[in-house]
């Protein structure tokens, strides 16, 4: 394993446990949403979704793959904490790199979770963070301080005017998407506003757990600019697959094992035309972490 970057000698006031423990909720958390079934043009307990090149067992050896680097973000964040926000994704490069080639090396080549290391990465970095400086966790302060890290990355990264463009850069200079990046900078709002909320009062409401985060995935396909969807199917593709999301959502969601054959048809439909929402899982990854994290905080005050 490579050192974390060396950043400031401030010693960390993390209790020895905390990394580890919040490691293990970001990998319950994509081991939930992968297992978590139908899901349409997803991979999942059922099928491959509209993918030809991974199935469910890498994304679980993907998954323990990751897990292994997660306590080193948040360490990182906490060492990190005395640095200016902009400069802590800097540092975080090198160990999201390193992580990526785990997974990559777990999965003989397939990307299973590079947006989930991404999102996961800069929110164990910003708990770190928080924890180190004695401010409260919650999902909305984890967010807030993962933007801090983020702040002009959609400038930097999706403005320019490259020969050769990356898929984020055409996507953005075609339809104006922003992506995983655009999410992070904004604090994740489509998290923070809706899903989250959403996912909650539904559990409130005694909603069967996996029935509320199938219906929270619908939510997030029916308002997200999933970037994966649209480099598949084009502006058409996308709008779409909101348009289908917003209609089940509509007609009342996933309200019980019944409404699951919608899920199905769905699914057949994204797989004919060859469109997975990749990023809505990482969104719903994102949202169960964040509904669970209160779990570790409570058991460490």
């Amino acid at each position: 394993m490579m050192p974390i970057p060396a950043t400031s000698t401030n010693n960390a006031v993390l209790p020895l446990d905390l990394p580890d423990a919040y490691a293990t909720l970001a990998w319950r958390a994509m081991l939930t949403e992968v297992n978590l079934s139908p899901k349409p043009g997803l991979v999942d307990r059922i099928n491959n979704g509209a993918h030809k090149d991974m199935a469910l067992e890498d994304f679980h050896r993907s998954a323990e793959a990751i897990q292994s680097w997660l306590p080193r973000f948040i360490e990182y964040g906490a060492f990190s904490a005395q640095l200016s926000p902009e400069d802590v994704l800097t540092g975080l490069r090198p160990l999201g790199m390193a992580c990526e080639a785990d997974m990559f090396r777990a999965t003989a080549g397939v990307n299973t979770h590079k947006g989930s290391i991404f999102s996961l990465g800069l929110l164990c970095a910003a708990i770190g963070r928080l924890h180190q400086l004695q401010l409260t966790v919650t999902a909305e302060t984890i967010c807030s301080t993962a933007a801090t890290f983020c702040r002009g990355l959609t400038e930097r990264e999706l403005r320019q005017n490259n020969q050769q463009l990356t898929a984020g850069q055409r996507l953005y200079q075609q339809l104006g998407l922003t992506g995983a990046r655009g999410e992070a900078e904004a604090g994740y709002p489509l998290v923070i506003k809706h899903a989250l909320p959403h996912y909650r009062a539904l559990l409130t409401q005694g909603r069967d757990p996996e029935l509320a985060l199938l219906d929270t995935l619908l939510l997030l396909m029916s308002i997200n600019g999933d970037t994966n969807v649209a480099s598949r199917g084009g502006a058409e593709g996308l709008r779409w697959l909101q348009q289908q999301a917003t209609a089940l959502m509509q007609q009342g969601g996933i309200r019980t094992p019944a409404d699951l054959e919608y899920l199905h048809q769905f699914d057949q439909q994204c797989i004919e035309r060859n469109l997975s929402p990749g990023g809505c899982a990482d969104l719903l990854i994102v949202t169960w972490f964040l509904a669970q994290i209160s779990q570790v905080h409570h058991y460490h005050n």
